[in-house]
């Protein structure tokens, strides 16, 4: 199937069906209205002179007529590359460029950027702006006006481009993972697979960024005829206020803004009992932590794993994975990354290639039809990515006797102190069980004789007080004293990307400028 049908099924389960909200705007469109606005514009981009396999890209803050450009590429068979908002002009114009983009459309709050793009980027053809007229560009709904609402046909072959998606950057300049029609399917059927509604119709609270998981999440949400709640940002007040509004039975957000939500003093005075499945996913979540979200948002936890080089979830734990973890008493699986996915075949692997068995720690491999067909324009990386079938995913991990998995580190985050390896994943768990602490990241510090100390840097819960002694001693209790932190720092704030993973690499070169090493 190609992407834009999966949509066109949820249409024809209902077009007058309320497709997309804007919460803050208030404007409703039906499946009926999204439909004819993507073949509009389908058609508009056709008339620029715009081919299939042509690049695309979208500039905005979440907004429900992003969206619909979006799903107007995949109508005209364009290929999506999806640009953070909250990434710098540089960056952008690194990519746009980079990946050949020829089709820009963009909010109004982006003007000057885009202004800047299109000066250095002249191969862009076709600009477009959803929120009004541009400086230079027609606003979206003044554009579609001219054209018509026919059909438009693009070819089905399953090995077509339907996006370039640039990867977090997290250890330095952004590349590009290609995904095909074939991978595409396999996230939709994938997702329908591992999640459950009941017979109505989801309702979907977008508020993390729809370049990403939060956005890729709709696409599976359309083809059950849901709909689609767009929030511009996640702010705590108006996405907890969302969920008894509009009966919202899913959301996700990745564990930090978890964390945050569960700080808040009112947080346990909503109504979540809409709720279906509350996703997580982009990094890992605090066992502690994860038993008080299920304490109060209720049985609903249902976390997904993947990365940029494969859509997700390659691993899953449903609501009922955390639930019988919390009847048993087993909390062990809580620290998991779940169990693998149907259409994934996963296995631990170690420097030599060989797959290792139950309980033996090594890099996580998948072999799956979501996983990227390539690096864009870097086949060196992409052989030392893919290899024999196998996506190495760079996590460190082990599984255990019932198959889950549990990702211990990046494997450019081991800590070597005094010739022991240490995972920083499993201190940071020991130490986020500290009830003061609302996060922290574990890394590998300067030391004149073991070569590197594990230190531990965090953020302490809103009016919540810790000492450093007292966190060391939970962390020994937990991990023993070779994997415990020799030391704590405190911060307001954790650096992270767009997507809101913890730079590690940033947090490090604090440590480490004025050393030899070099910093990942």
């Amino acid at each position: 199937m190609r992407p834009i049908d999966f949509f066109d099924a949820g249409h024809d389960m209902a077009p007058d069906a309320v497709c997309l909200v804007d919460d803050v705007a208030g404007r409703e469109l039906s499946y009926a209205d999204v439909r004819e606005l993507t073949l509009k514009a389908g058609n508009g981009i056709r008339a620029a002179g715009l081919a299939p396999g042509a690049r695309a890209a979208v500039l905005s803050i979440n907004d429900s007529i992003a969206f619909v450009a979006a799903l107007s590429f995949f109508r005209a068979g364009l290929v999506w590359v999806p640009i953070h908002p909250g990434n710098g002009l540089e960056e952008n114009i690194h990519a746009l460029g980079d990946f050949g983009c020829e089709v820009l459309f963009y909010h109004g709050g982006f003007e000057d950027q885009v202004a800047e793009i299109r000066r250095a980027l002249p191969a862009i053809r076709l600009v477009v702006r959803i929120d009004g007229p541009g400086a230079d560009a027609p606003a979206f709904d003044d554009w579609v006006r001219a054209y018509p609402a026919d059909e438009i046909d693009t070819a089905d072959e399953p090995g077509l481009l339907v996006s370039v998606q640039p990867t977090g950057g997290t250890t330095g300049r952004s590349k590009g993972s290609r995904h095909t029609y074939r991978g595409f399917e396999a996230f939709i059927l994938t997702n329908l697979a591992v999640t459950s509604y009941g017979d109505e119709p989801p309702v979907y609270l977008a508020a993390a960024p729809m370049t990403h998981a939060g956005g890729y999440i709709c696409f599976t949400i359309l083809a059950r005829g849901g709909r689609i709640v767009v929030q511009p940002k996640i702010e705590p007040d108006r996405f907890l206020a969302a969920i008894p509004k509009y009966r919202g039975s899913a959301l996700f957000l990745p564990p930090t803004v978890i964390y945050l939500l569960l700080a808040r003093p009112d947080v346990r005075e909503v109504d979540y009992s809409s709720l279906r499945h509350f996703i997580y996913g982009a990094a890992p979540m605090s066992s502690e932590k994860l038993l008080e979200a299920i304490e109060v948002f209720g049985p609903v936890m249902t976390q997904m794993f993947g990365q940029t080089e494969c859509l997700f979830p390659v691993t899953y734990m449903s609501p009922g994975d955390h639930a019988r973890a919390v009847a048993t008493n087993n909390r062990k699986p809580l620290a998991s990354c779940g169990r693998p996915a149907p259409s994934c075949r996963l296995a631990i692997m170690d420097e030599a290639g060989v797959l290792l068995p139950v309980g033996e720690t090594g890099e996580i491999v998948v072999q799956t039809p979501m996983m990227m067909e390539s690096y864009h324009n870097d086949p060196a990386l992409t052989a030392e990515t893919v290899v024999d079938g196998w996506l190495h995913t760079g996590d460190i991990g082990y599984r255990d006797a019932d198959n889950f998995y549990y990702i211990v580190d990046r494997k450019k985050d081991m800590i070597i102190t005094g010739g022991f390896n240490v995972f920083s994943a499993e201190v940071e768990q020991a130490v986020m069980a500290h009830p003061a602490v609302q996060e922290c990241v574990v890394v590998g510090v300067p030391h004149p004789k073991w070569g590197e100390e594990v230190k531990a840097v965090a953020v302490l819960r809103p009016g919540a007080a810790a000492g450093e002694d007292e966190i060391i001693d939970l962390a020994k209790e937990a991990v023993g004293s070779i994997k415990a932190p020799k030391s704590v720092d405190f911060v307001d704030t954790l650096p992270r990307s767009n997507t809101g993973k913890i730079l590690k690499r940033i947090v490090r070169e604090k440590y480490w400028s004025d050393t030899d090493r070099q910093v990942n």
